[in-house]
C-alpha cells in the first residue's frame, strides 16, 4: 500500500495508518503496538529519535553471565540477546575456568582503517604517487580542525597512502588511511576526516600540473574489516583436569575436542556454524554495550576467510599435557559516543563492567565469544547439542502452547530425564490437557 509523507506523520497516526490498511482496523493489533511504549514520556521520547519511523519498541531479554575470571578480574557479563542456551553455555563456561585461572586476553593493535576510492586517468603512475608524496603533509594539515580533540586523547590520524588498484578495477586508486580513535568506534569522525582528505585532494590538484579532470572521487567511506583492530584470549589447564563427567577420560575429550576444531579450521560448512556459535557471545555483549554488531560480524567473518578459505576463529593446542584454547578476532568497539551515553541499559551494562575502556570491552567481549565456543564444541563432542539447548528452548514451546503454570511444572520436571524434542513436548501437553499422567 503506498503512502506519501508518512515520514512526517505523528508516531500515533503512523500506527493508525498501518493497522487500518494491513490490520483491517484491528485494536488487538494497535494494542500490540502501543503495550511496549515506555511509561516515562522523556524516555520513550528519546527511544522514538534513535531511530526513522518508530512505532514501538522491540524487547529482547537482558541477562548476566557471572564468574568471567578475565586477566585476574571476575566480571558479571550483560549479554542481549534472544536465543535460548546462550547465556547459560557463557555462564557455565566462565564457571569451568574460574578455577583453571580464568580468561587471559590481549589487544594486540586499535588501528582502524577508512579510504577515498578515487579514479585516475592518468598514464603516469610515478607522477600520482609523487603527487600525493608532496601534499601528504597538507591532509595532516587541513584535517587537524577534526582531528585536535581525538589527538589530545592520544589518537587522530595515523597515516595516509596511495593504494595502486588498477589491478582490479581500471584507473583505480585508494588513499588508505589509517586511524586511532582511543575510547571511541569512531565512525563518524573517520567518515568527517574521509570526506575532508578528499576536498583536500580535489583542491590541491586544482593547483596542480595534474589536469583537474583526471581524477573522479568515487565515494569516503570507513572499513568495517579492521584486521590491526585485533585482540587475543586463550584458557590452558593440563589435561587431566579437562574432566567432563561423562564416559569420555580427560585426555578422549580432550583430543576429541581439538579434532572439532581442526573439522571447523578445514570445512567451511562446519566454520560458519563454529564462529556463528563464537558471534553468539560476542554479539549479545556488543548490544548490551551499544555497539555496532553488524560491524563486528562483518568483520569477523572476513578476518575468517582472510587466508582464501573460510575457516575457524578459535584454535587448540595440546603439548607437554596442557590444553590450550584460543580465540584472535577483530574487535572495533567503543565505550563513548553513540548511544552509550544515551541508552539506560547501555549505560547500565557499562557500569556494571567498571566502565572499561575500549580495549578493556575488546577483552571481555571476546573472553565471551572463546566461553561460548568452548560450551558448544564441549556439548557436540559429548552429549550433543541438542539435549542442553532443547532444555533451555522449553520454556519457549511451552508459553507457545498456552501452558499454564502448573502444566510447566510438571512437563519440565518429566523432561529432567528427556531431550525435550518439539513434537514431545507437543505430545506431552497434549496427554496432560487429556488428565494423562506423565510417567518417568
Amino acid at each position: 500500500m503506498h503512502v506519501s509523507g508518512f515520514s512526517k506523520l505523528s508516531k500515533d497516526d503512523k500506527i493508525e495508518w498501518l493497522v487500518n490498511h494491513y490490520f483491517n482496523g484491528s485494536e488487538e493489533a494497535k494494542t500490540t503496538l502501543t503495550s511496549y511504549w515506555h511509561q516515562d514520556q522523556e524516555l520513550q521520547k528519546m527511544h522514538d529519535e534513535f531511530i526513522e519511523n518508530t512505532l514501538t519498541n522491540f524487547y529482547v531479554p537482558f541477562g548476566i553471565a557471572p564468574n568471567f575470571l578475565i586477566n585476574g578480574k571476575t566480571y558479571a557479563v550483560p549479554m542481549v540477546i534472544e536465543e535460548s542456551s546462550v547465556v547459560a553455555a557463557a555462564s557455565k563456561s566462565a564457571n569451568f575456568w574460574l578455577d583453571k585461572g580464568g580468561f587471559k586476553a590481549t589487544v594486540k593493535s586499535t588501528i582502524k582503517m577508512g579510504h577515498v576510492h578515487f579514479i585516475w586517468n592518468g598514464s603516469e603512475k610515478a607522477q600520482l604517487r609523487q603527487f600525493i608524496a608532496h601534499i601528504n603533509p597538507i591532509f595532516f594539515e587541513q584535517t587537524d580542525a577534526i582531528t585536535a580533540n581525538m589527538q589530545k586523547r592520544g589518537g587522530g590520524i595515523l597515516s595516509v597512502n596511495l593504494i595502486d588498484k588498477t589491478h582490479d578495477i581500471p584507473n583505480y586508486y585508494q588513499l588508505e588511511v589509517k586511524f586511532e580513535t582511543c575510547d571511541s568506534m569512531g565512525a563518524n569522525f573517520i567518515n568527517s576526516c574521509l570526506e575532508k582528505l578528499a576536498e583536500v585532494l580535489k583542491n590541491e590538484i586544482m593547483t596542480s600540473d595534474l589536469a583537474p579532470n583526471q581524477v573522479e572521487i568515487i565515494m569516503c567511506i570507513l572499513s568495517n574489516y579492521t584486521p590491526e583492530c585485533i585482540v587475543s584470549v586463550e584458557v590452558s589447564c593440563p589435561v587431566e583436569k579437562m574432566v567432563e563427567g561423562t564416559q569420555l577420560s580427560s585426555k578422549e575429550f580432550t583430543e576429541r575436542f581439538a579434532l572439532a576444531v581442526k573439522i571447523a579450521e578445514t570445512q567451511p560448512y562446519r566454520a560458519v556454524t563454529h564462529n556463528k556459535g563464537i558471534m553468539n557471545g560476542i554479539d549479545a555483549v556488543v548490544l548490551a554495550t551499544g555497539n555496532d554488531f553488524r560491524a563486528v560480524e562483518a568483520s569477523a567473518h572476513a578476518y575468517a576467510s582472510r587466508n582464501g578459505t573460510y575457516s575457524s576463529l578459535t584454535h587448540t593446542q595440546i603439548s607437554d599435557g596442557i590444553f590450550r584454547f584460543y580465540l584472535e578476532i577483530p574487535l572495533a568497539l567503543g565505550t563513548v559516543g553513540g548511544i552509550t551515553g544515551l541508552h539506560p541499559l547501555v549505560k547500565f551494562s557499562h557500569q556494571l563492567l567498571g566502565n572499561p575502556s575500549a580495549e578493556d570491552l575488546m577483552i571481555i567481549t571476546a573472553s565471551v565469544g572463546l566461553a561460548q565456543n568452548f560450551s558448544a564444541l564441549r556439548s557436540l563432542t559429548t552429549t550433543g547439542i541438542q539435549q542442553g539447548h532443547m532444555k533451555m528452548h522449553l520454556l519457549n514451546i511451552l508459553n507457545q502452547l498456552g501452558a499454564n503454570e502448573s502444566e510447566k511444572q510438571i512437563i519440565v520436571k518429566y523432561f529432567i530425564t528427556h531431550t525435550p524434542h518439539h513434537a514431545e513436548v507437543v505430545e506431552a501437553f497434549n496427554s496432560i490437557r487429556r488428565g494423562e499422567k506423565l510417567i518417568q
